[in-house]
């Protein structure tokens, strides 16, 4: 489910052409969660902001010749947590972030968005420095 909010919000940022609601309450009451969803949500939130060029870097590095606005804004919205959480978030097996993006582009993506997204990270994991199947200790502060 914090997957998912986190989702909901970047899409949410892409139609509204990169801009976020003033408040994130605005946002958890468009879309309501759990204190447990929002606590984990949050961090990928903010992350996915604020690594957003990097990541964006990533994907247009990844879909050669093809425009990042082209990419569906749901794969988009996918593509971005889960290349934030297997670069940024060693807490979190990477097997674990491209099983998550892989059944979330299933759900709200077209039909073949899981096979889209499966690709792009499939290239993303090999660049990987770290074990996939493995988590370090989350950093202070994150759940």
């Amino acid at each position: 489910m914090g997957r998912q909010a986190a989702v909901q919000f970047h899409f949410w940022r892409d139609a509204h052409r990169g801009r976020a609601p003033e408040k994130m309450d605005e946002f958890w009451d468009f879309c309501p969660a759990k204190p447990n969803v929002r606590a984990f949500a949050q961090p990928l939130i903010d992350g996915m902001v604020a690594y957003q060029p990097e990541i964006d870097e990533r994907i247009a590095r990844y879909t050669e010749n093809y425009d990042l606005n082209r990419i569906s804004p749901v794969d988009r919205a996918v593509l971005r947590l889960a290349i934030f959480e297997l670069l940024h978030r060693e807490d979190i097996p990477p097997v674990v972030s491209i099983n998550e993006a892989i059944e979330l582009a299933k759900t709200f993506g077209g039909p073949d968005s899981g096979r889209f997204v499966n690709g792009i990270l499939d290239r993303v994991k090999d660049d990987l420095s770290r074990p996939l199947r493995e988590a370090a200790p989350a950093p202070p502060g994150q759940l």
